[in-house]
């Protein structure tokens, strides 16, 4: 990525795309080495600290600056452009910052937790992974455990990424020792509040920077901390939605950079030899196809918006499905255009350490369809289409 050419095309634009181009930069200078030794990306996310973009999402009457899922669709995918990891943490924290703003209300404890998150730029991490439940986020088996106004959990969690570095982490258990195994809470344990003791190390082909080890969790909170709102109705009213749209922000940033490279290299070829230089054909084709992937996040995004207003919208099949089929199109689109990109780059894009190469793209891109699992998806979504009537309209 040009990082001096989209930061004055940010300048352009918004302030907080101008604030995401400046932490971009710093992301993209650091990128290789936090994929090559694999570790978490501080310095980038110092820099969002920095930039105050870990609150942006927090009600301005909060300390935040409101800003629309749109909005940190846009922000992921300017990370995205230079480090796919530092962009997926991002991500992955506004995932479970959208849970607290769309899910607390009435909650004292949780109102000033978002205060000092906007303060204090805290950086907040998910555990809904565990041994056991074979990749379902809507069972559990551990349970919280109540003394008094105390509660207290232990969940062997196959995956909480960069959980040694975040501030605080939400995690989802059953609501008590006897619930079934969907009757289900979401939780916030701040740091002091819990242990980690790793039990899976991360050493991934892609997205390394995200440090997703697995970590038994001990941890002991007051009861307040647990949010008012069941995590049936978090998972199906906001956080599949925002996941899949924000990953899907953060693969269009991937896909968009491997069509810079290209754009590039077709470029300098046509300074060197008159007439059409090798690969031009294949760049129009592969630019076709990110704009194909860009008009399915922004469709994604637009529905998403629309369906705020009705909690029953949000938690109908029709929602589900959407969201289900924007995952899937971003997922299993954006290798196919690295792909195109590396034909056109040549060995150039094969090799590392070029202005051209495309490696740890096709890497952090592989990790796509394994975050929730595109299979879990397409089982889900076909259940769903049993019952529901899909929309044929062209504007529907």
């Amino acid at each position: 990525m040009n990082v001096e050419g989209a930061l004055m095309e940010a300048r352009a634009g918004d302030a907080a795309a101008v604030r995401a181009a400046r932490v971009s930069a710093i992301a993209g200078k650091y990128a290789d080495p936090v994929d090559v030794e694999g570790r978490f990306p501080r310095e980038a996310v110092e820099a969002m600290r920095a930039e105050k973009l870990l609150s942006i999402q927090i009600p301005t009457h909060l300390g935040g600056e409101g800003a629309s899922i749109t909005e940190i669709a846009e922000l992921c995918s300017i990370l995205g452009q230079t480090c796919a990891a530092s962009a997926m943490v991002f991500a992955m924290h506004q995932i479970k910052l959208s849970s607290l703003v769309e899910h607390s209300a009435g909650s004292d404890w949780h109102r000033d937790f978002m205060r000092r998150i906007a303060k204090e730029q805290l950086l907040l991490a998910s555990a809904t992974s565990e041994r056991g439940i074979g990749g379902n986020l809507r069972n559990s088996i551990c349970a919280l455990k109540f003394e008094g106004d105390t509660c207290f959990l232990e969940k062997d969690a196959t995956v909480i990424s960069y959980g040694a570095h975040a501030d605080a982490i939400l995690i989802t258990s059953r609501s008590h020792a006897e619930a079934a195994p969907s009757n289900q809470v979401l939780t916030v344990f701040l740091r002091d509040q819990y242990r980690l003791e790793r039990t899976i190390e991360w050493n991934a082909l892609g997205m390394r920077g995200t440090c997703s080890d697995g970590f038994l969790f001990k941890g002991e909170a007051l009861a307040a901390q647990i949010l008012p709102t069941p995590f049936a109705e978090i998972a199906a009213q906001s956080m599949l939605a925002s996941s899949h749209l924000l990953w899907s922000g953060v693969w269009y940033g991937i896909a968009a950079d491997a069509v810079a490279r290209a754009q590039a290299f077709v470029r300098d070829a046509a300074r060197k030899s008159p007439g059409t230089p090798p690969g031009a054909l294949r760049l129009a084709e592969v630019s076709s196809l990110l704009q194909m992937v860009k008009s399915n996040v922004v469709g994604g995004l637009k529905i998403y918006e629309e369906a705020r207003a009705d909690p029953n919208r949000l938690s109908s099949m029709a929602f589900a499905v959407a969201m289900n089929n924007v995952k899937i199109a971003s997922s299993e689109m954006i290798l196919p255009i690295i792909n195109h990109a590396m034909l056109i780059c040549g060995l150039l894009g094969y090799q590392n350490g070029t202005p051209y190469s495309l490696g740890r793209h096709l890497r952090d891109a592989h990790s796509a369809q394994l975050m929730i699992s595109d299979e879990r998806i397409l089982g889900n979504t076909s259940t769903m289409l049993l019952v529901h009537k899909q929309d044929t309209s062209l504007l529907g």
